[in-house]
């Protein structure tokens, strides 16, 4: 027999209420990068171009013809792509989602944007809240572009008061699941048969930063992106 754990604090049940279920549009920057909330009419021709497998010819950015499903989006909800149409209707989508907020990843110097990330399956009732729907251009893949968009929404996130954030992928995806460890992200499972994606079933790997847990991750991923600071 177990004790009940206590109420949350007021604070905390006050931000039930008052955090929007759809958050707040907000810009953030770092040293390499600038997220801005998606503007799909400014934004959706230059994703396009940096995520469809054509040549990357921009300044800082040479790359040749790639496999766009390989790099980009194998394990993404969507794409590829075949038209700049269908990856617009696809932005729309994530911009009008009732309880998510894409971001534009740019670069600082140069204002070339070359991803996207969101926050998702935001739940203000339980204060948790998800990074999710991420993707970067190939050339900046193995660059701190990562790191820093995902170290400035935890800020933001616990800083509004969030008790957990969640990151999710297929469990096939070994690539994320490195990404979420080295980052400071907690391992808590498999679940099986998780979703239908693409036709394909779905396996989800789950992890999650709590709020406590904040303040070491963070200093943790200013340590990996700028030393000691």
């Amino acid at each position: 027999m177990h004790d009940m754990p206590p109420p949350l604090p007021d604070a905390q049940l006050t931000l039930r209420a008052t955090l929007p279920i759809k958050p707040e549009p907000v810009e953030l920057a770092g040293r390499w990068v600038r997220l801005a909330p998606l503007d799909v009419a400014r934004d959706a021709a230059a994703l396009y171009a940096i995520s469809n497998g054509e040549a990357i010819t921009l300044p800082g950015l040479e790359y040749g013809a790639y496999d766009a499903d390989a790099l980009v989006w194998r394990w993404m909800f969507g794409g590829p792509y075949a038209t700049p149409q269908e990856f617009a209707a696809s932005l729309h989508a994530q911009a009008n989602a009732p309880d998510g907020l894409p971001f534009t990843v740019s670069l600082v110097e140069t204002g070339q944007a070359v991803g996207l990330i969101n926050l998702m399956r935001n739940n203000p009732g339980w204060l948790s809240i998800e990074l999710g729907g991420i993707w970067y251009t190939p050339p900046v893949q193995r660059s701190p572009v990562n790191t820093e968009s995902t170290y400035l929404l935890l800020r933001h996130c616990f800083g509004l008061g969030y008790r957990r954030v969640e990151w999710k992928c297929n469990a096939l995806n070994e690539r994320s699941r490195r990404a979420a460890e080295r980052m400071g992200f907690k391992f808590e499972g498999i679940q099986e048969k998780h979703m239908i994606i693409k036709n394909r079933g779905r396996d989800t790997a789950w992890f999650r930063i709590l709020d406590d847990e904040g303040p070491d991750v963070q200093r943790h991923l200013e340590r990996l992106l700028y030393g000691n600071c």
